[in-house]
């Protein structure tokens, strides 16, 4: 394969992935309809229940871009306040780490599996159809995983990529990488899955995925902030208020990338899993800690938001 058929292999498949989430979030939201909103606007009146349905429902659409757009817009319809959308914005951080660990431990062969048993429901009545479609999408997504699991193979006999990715490991450059191609793909799902996908086929160090996976999370706002542009402001503050939060724990971890990397990559038997390792506690850390703070929080950031909510409202008129 000369290079430029790998470059066109590796795209396709990367567009293949994102259409792939793209059509298992929308079929889903097609399944739940307006009762979902409903149900949502009564279950996140509590912060630990609203920050575990974000964490549940980014798992299940294995997209956090979706879940946070869908909290943003929730709040511009005003299913939802700021304060709840805040709490499930936190536990979308967790949830999406369930496709890092699903690449970890190489379970993406399931995906021609779902891809023939949503084609066989989708040829069911009509009832039956829109959850056929949901299945050959969840298909869909990890079999292209895993196509771009065997792209990526030749990679790692390419002396000059193997050369730039000996230097790669400085945290400030993975952590940048990271939100960079994030924010291009409009997915963090892609990122971590490429990322978890190169370590266990030996082109990246797992002390270089680490920071990446990490420099993600900032990148994986881009979606509700372009999003909320055209809502009201408070939808447009709680955007924002995800991608602050998303930024202060990336710099609170900054100082401790190295060390942080060298312990989990010790405590983990494979360097794939140990990236979606450090995904996991990274993630799981800063939501609970921003969730326990939640009330002092909250007030304060809306009083710091007050501003920017002014301005914004002002050049919608």
């Amino acid at each position: 394969m000369t290079f430029l058929q790998w470059l066109f292999t590796a795209i396709s498949a990367i567009l293949l992935f994102l259409y792939g989430l793209q059509g298992f979030s929308r079929e889903l939201r097609d399944i739940g309809g307006e009762w979902l909103k409903v149900w949502l606007g009564r279950v996140t009146a509590s912060r630990w229940r609203g920050f575990l349905i974000g964490a549940f429902a980014t798992a299940v659409v294995q997209s956090s871009s979706a879940t946070t757009s869908l909290a943003v817009t929730l709040v511009d319809s005003a299913v939802i306040s700021f304060r709840a959308s805040l709490s499930v914005l936190l536990g979308a951080k967790v949830g999406t780490t369930s496709t890092a660990w699903l690449v970890s431990f190489k379970l993406t062969g399931i995906g021609p599996v779902f891809i023939v048993l949503g084609a066989v429901i989708s040829a069911l009545p009509v009832r039956w159809r829109i959850a056929g479609k949901a299945t050959f999408y969840f298909g869909l997504v990890f079999f292209t995983l895993d196509l771009l699991a065997s792209t990526m193979g030749p990679l790692k006999e390419e002396p000059l990529l193997l050369e730039w990715m000996a230097r790669a490991t400085a945290p400030w450059l993975g952590v940048l990488a990271g939100l960079v191609f994030t924010a291009i793909v409009q997915s963090s799902s892609v990122t971590t899955g490429l990322a978890i996908i190169l370590v266990q086929q030996g082109v990246l160090p797992p002390q270089a995925a680490i920071p990446i996976v990490i420099g993600a999370n900032v990148g994986s706002t881009s979606t509700s902030m372009i999003a909320s542009l055209a809502m009201n402001h408070t939808a447009r503050a709680s955007a924002l208020a995800g991608f602050l939060f998303n930024c202060a724990g990336v710099l609170m971890f900054f100082p401790f990338i190295t060390p942080f990397a060298d312990w989990i990559i010790a405590a983990f038997e494979t360097p794939g899993r140990a990236v979606a390792g450090a995904h996991l506690i990274f993630n799981l850390a800063v939501g609970l800690f921003f969730l326990t703070a939640l009330g002092w929080i909250e007030p304060r950031l809306a009083a710091w938001l007050k501003p920017y909510e002014t301005e914004m409202t002002e050049q919608t008129k």
